[in-house]
């Protein structure tokens, strides 16, 4: 079973960018890792793996009116970290999905 890259900082663009509360980028983050635990256990099921993004995605939607209620929002920037985090765990664990699929329910 392979270990995630411990050197990557997952979110690193929304962590350095003043406009997301850090409480909220640590809710998404912790989202995140949940899937990177999952894969960590050696899952090679695509369906398994997709249904897992799918729950991450739904997840990181309901957080998008708590982004608002702290003058945030999941916009442009945040699709782009977010994306680039879940393509980097992708390559790593080297899944046959792509990041379009695997965040193919968000709506941000």
């Amino acid at each position: 079973m392979k270990k995630f890259d411990t050197e990557y900082k997952l979110l690193n663009e929304m962590y350095q960018d003043g406009y997301f509360p850090d409480f909220l980028i640590d809710k998404v983050k912790s989202l995140i890792q949940d899937i990177i635990s999952f894969l960590e256990t050696g899952e090679r099921n695509l369906e398994k793996i997709q249904n897992k993004f799918d729950k991450m995605t739904e997840a990181i939607n309901k957080l998008q009116e708590e982004f608002e209620e702290n003058d945030s929002e999941l916009e442009t920037g945040a699709r782009e970290s977010i994306c680039e985090t879940i393509e980097y765990i992708i390559k790593w664990f080297d899944i046959d999905i792509t990041v379009e699929d695997a965040t193919s329910r968000r709506e941000w």
